[in-house]
């Protein structure tokens, strides 16, 4: 089941999916510069209401205010790539792993001092 889902091409159509989702959020609701940087598409400018946290990465895209530092762009490329490998069941598994950033497994293989979770 695995080989089906994950690092499939099920999986990679899901990241393309999110990446068209993203990219339309993006484009809606921008007000800054969309660049592309450490292989994503990133919007800035985005009203905090439109994103979690700090920045949230939907496929390839990363959709944030101005949270674009080259540690966090690092960051968010780790969490496009889980998007790559896990698809469109991504959200369901990070949305178990929990909201705690200190405890998510997501959250800890992407680096949680690059993401701005620790110093």
């Amino acid at each position: 089941m695995r080989r089906i889902l994950f690092d499939s091409p099920i999986s990679r159509a899901g990241y393309l999916y999110a990446t068209c989702v993203g990219a339309l959020w993006g484009s809606l609701w921008s007000t800054g510069r969309v660049e592309r940087r450490n292989g994503l598409i990133v919007f800035s400018g985005m009203p905090a209401w439109t994103f979690g946290r700090g920045g949230s990465c939907v496929g390839g895209c990363y959709l944030t205010n101005r949270n674009v530092s080259a540690d966090v762009l690092e960051h968010e490329a780790v969490h496009k790539r889980q998007w790559q490998r896990y698809g469109m069941v991504f959200p369901l598994l990070y949305l178990v792993a929990g909201r705690n950033p200190l405890r998510n497994r997501f959250e800890i293989q992407a680096g949680l001092q690059k993401g701005g979770y620790v110093n």
